[in-house]
């Protein structure tokens, strides 16, 4: 369906936010988690519950042996956070040192999410953590560009605040010049806004010259259960934040499907293509793999 990539210039609230949109997507849905600094939800949402045998580097092991081979070991890699495996997790890294090993491997898991949401009906909220710059441009190693590339949106994280907006500024313009020649476009990029300061949307987005495609409410508890450092609160699925970035997918899913309408009627010079139209067989195999993840005892 959409895969949305979220970063941040700074900690934001970058996976508390792919987090709730994954548990409150009505549609089946995966969080991969891909920062390069390391995972966060292996010993905060899944207490350390989650051993280092499962994630993200044990699929940059498989890309060594082959395409098919990634797409083999993908399934087995995800962690289910319901009963029926409609929303799915992928653990990060358990160690940022592990991070070299996967600028080879971020094409072909870029591909692989492409897959799940255009042929296997998923919503895909990737992770990409705290934004890395070499020479004005992203960092090879630091930032998983290619998955920024294939993405239908990219949402820079931000909160209400003077602060957070000084840190962002600086990764407005290389992401537009980033998604302009090796994404889908610069009008894939927007702001997700954290209501934590005084900031209304409209002057984020004059301070970014971006849009706000989204915005999520400052709700400490239920954050603070999502970060792994407070219990559930009491009707939790009645919550602000989970009720906010229910709405706030749907209108994101929307801004996608225009995007994409829109990209039927090229411009003039069309923008380059991310990914392969089609993917490759082996790719695509992997969604036959999909119900054998493993389930949260937690939940």
């Amino acid at each position: 369906m959409t895969v949305i990539a979220l970063v941040s210039a700074k900690s934001s609230g970058v996976t508390t936010s792919a987090l709730a949109m994954t548990l409150s997507s009505t549609r089946p849905s995966l969080l991969a988690e891909c920062d390069p600094a390391g995972g966060t939800l292996r010993a905060g949402f899944f207490q350390a519950q989650i051993t280092a045998g499962t994630g993200l580097y044990h699929l940059a092991v498989a890309e060594r042996a082959g395409e098919d081979a990634l797409a083999r070991d993908f399934a087995d890699h995800l962690v289910r956070i319901d009963v029926s495996g409609h929303r799915q997790i992928l653990p990060g890294l358990t160690d940022p040192a592990q991070a070299p090993a996967l600028e080879r491997s971020w094409p072909a898991l870029a591909q692989v999410m492409r897959v799940l949401s255009d042929e296997g009906g998923y919503d895909v909220v990737i992770d990409a953590g705290r934004l890395a710059l070499e020479s004005g441009r992203l960092h090879s190693t630091l930032t998983p560009a290619p998955l920024l590339h294939g993405a239908d949106l990219v949402l820079l994280v931000v909160r209400a605040t003077d602060q957070s907006l000084a840190l962002a500024r600086h990764l407005t313009e290389p992401l537009r010049n980033e998604l302009t020649d090796r994404g889908t476009g610069a009008d894939a990029l927007g702001v997700l806004l954290i209501e934590d300061g005084p900031r209304r949307p409209h002057e984020v987005s004059d301070a970014l010259r971006l849009p706000v495609m989204a915005a999520l409410p400052w709700e400490p508890d239920t954050a603070a259960y999502l970060a792994g450092t407070g219990r559930a609160p009491r009707k939790l699925n009645k919550s602000a934040l989970l009720g906010s970035a229910r709405t706030a997918l749907g209108h994101l899913q929307a801004a996608a499907s225009r995007r994409t309408l829109h990209q039927q009627y090229p411009p003039t010079k069309p923008a380059p293509a991310a990914l392969p139209a089609t993917a490759a067989p082996q790719v695509a195999g992997v969604l036959q793999r999909l119900g054998q993840g493993r389930v949260d005892p937690r939940v």
